[in-house]
């Protein structure tokens, strides 16, 4: 889960791509980059650390350009080296690439070798996104020196799709051709074109998220189409085609519980509008469950789960109360790297209101239950400021299995759900009650926006990988990526 934006407009982009990636800032907190074309040559800054601290006036000055790219990064794959592998990534052969991607492949090590022992080319860290940019290079390899035409890039991204396994949204900047964009074939990770006329003529913007499009003016046109190219040329051209086809689209449901803001649209659906349906549905199991509740009000967890935490309320017909202050300058307690840090975020994020909660039947509501250790703090902060019942409801089912598409859960001995029943995860949250979404509900909610919409990425729920993995990635996955291996490399 990153963010990224690209433009091209008629004038310099630089604050444009920082104004975008502000509001992406909850899709990565680690790192951040911008790279723009001035004229033949490309300039970059990046650093480790939110928008804000990357960025100051002497390196926004020195970022011209009317063609450019942003990154926010959440690390999922490769190291912790939050400035190591800051994006965009670089590479000056062929013609000079700088590029951005947002997701996760799950055929890196071969891609890895094959790029060493086949194609010639070196990979100085443990990204996925370099390999990706690696690939891209190599298949751009063969082609004219001085123009690319629109066919020779969608030519070299079909041979990407056809290599590439795994979710993937991504922007490059090609030296002296112009901005290029393309979407895995499932179209797992999002990605959004816009457009605006500007006094200097019609300028294009391709983000993760419709709401870096809003704020910037740009009308939203369409999503990029899952195995879709779109490249723009220095001079506002825009080509467009399929470079992959026949494979099933399933957007990452994850998007709607969790990872998107309220306020964007993805695939034609309102991000808010699902999370609405989310809590209806909730509401409506809840009373099968529990005709003669005893609820007295419903608190949500701020801030992702008050959308639908006001429809459940609403639906039950039982006071909605905001029962706690949210610090906001702490970032995501689920994407802070270890499980201590996580531990140790919650008190620091999250004050409770004790008149809300004293002598009161407290329904809390939050988006989905990971590893619960969010879950289980909160519960006995409710607790300890007086409530006489503390009911637990999440409006995603319980997540059993890990992401592999871009979603830090890699572990499966981190997921409270797996490998237990919702009795055990009640005891071992210390709630009276527990209730999660039905996966069906889910996929309802969702699809009740865009007809079109019949398929999703429903991995950590299911356990169903659309790309198919191979033997042994998920014990590799967890071998590497667990809070336990990742304490290990920074102590190393």
């Amino acid at each position: 889960m990153c963010g990224i934006i690209g433009i091209v407009g008629a004038a310099d982009v630089a604050p444009l791509l920082y104004d975008g990636l502000t509001v992406l800032q909850h899709r990565g907190q680690d790192a951040a980059g911008i790279a723009t074309l001035d004229g033949a040559r490309l300039r970059l800054h990046k650093g480790g650390g939110l928008v804000r601290d990357v960025f100051r006036q002497e390196h926004m000055l020195k970022l011209r350009g009317r063609v450019g790219i942003g990154h926010c990064r959440y690390p999922t794959a490769g190291s912790d080296d939050d400035a190591g592998e800051a994006q965009p990534f670089y590479v000056n052969s062929p013609y000079g690439i700088a590029f951005a991607h947002n997701g996760n492949l799950v055929n890196t090590d071969a891609l890895r070798r094959a790029m060493f022992e086949d194609d010639r080319r070196h990979i100085n860290t443990d990204s996925d996104s370099e390999v990706l940019l690696n690939v891209l290079a190599h298949e751009l390899q063969g082609s004219p020196p001085r123009m690319l035409t629109p066919e020779h890039l969608f030519k070299a991204v079909a041979g990407v799709h056809a290599r590439a396994r795994g979710g993937y949204a991504c922007l490059a900047l090609v030296v002296g051709q112009g901005l290029l964009a393309f979407r895995d074939p499932n179209g797992i990770r999002p990605l959004v074109l816009g457009e605006r006329e500007g006094a200097g003529g019609r300028e294009y913007a391709v983000a993760s998220e419709s709401v870096a499009l809003d704020i910037l003016g740009f009308h939203r046109l369409r999503d990029v189409a899952p195995g879709e190219a779109v490249f723009i040329t220095l001079d506002g051209q825009l080509h467009t085609r399929c470079c992959a086809e026949g494979a099933p689209h399933t957007p990452c449901i994850f998007e709607y519980v969790y990872l998107a803001r309220p306020d964007s649209m993805i695939e034609d659906v309102s991000v808010y509008k699902a999370r609405l349906r989310m809590g209806e549905r909730l509401a409506e199991k809840l009373l099968r469950l529990m005709p003669d509740h005893d609820i007295d009000a419903v608190i949500p967890i701020p801030d992702t789960a008050r959308t639908a935490a006001s429809s459940l309320a609403a639906a039950l017909g039982v006071p909605f109360r905001e029962g706690f202050v949210k610090n906001r300058y702490i970032g995501r307690t689920f994407i802070m790297p270890g499980q201590g840090e996580r531990a140790k975020s919650v008190r620091r994020k999250l004050n409770p209101i004790e008149l809300e909660f004293r002598k009161k039947n407290v329904l809390l509501v939050d988006d989905s239950i990971v590893r619960g250790t969010t879950s289980k703090q909160i519960i006995q902060m409710a607790r300890d400021v007086g409530a006489r019942k503390v009911y637990f409801a999440s409006a995603a089912p319980p997540v059993r299995y890990p992401n592999v598409y871009g979603i830090d859960m890699p572990a499966v001995s981190e997921l409270v759900a797996h490998g237990r029943s919702e009795e055990e995860i009640r005891a071992l949250l210390g709630a009276d009650g527990l209730i999660y979404q039905d996966l069906d509900d889910l996929i309802a909610a969702v699809a009740e926006g865009n007809d079109k919409l019949v398929r999703f990425d429903t991995s950590c729920f299911s356990g169903e990988y659309v790309t198919g993995l191979d033997a042994g990635y998920l014990d590799a996955l967890q071998s590497a990526r667990s809070d336990d291996a990742k304490s290990r490399r920074r102590s190393a």
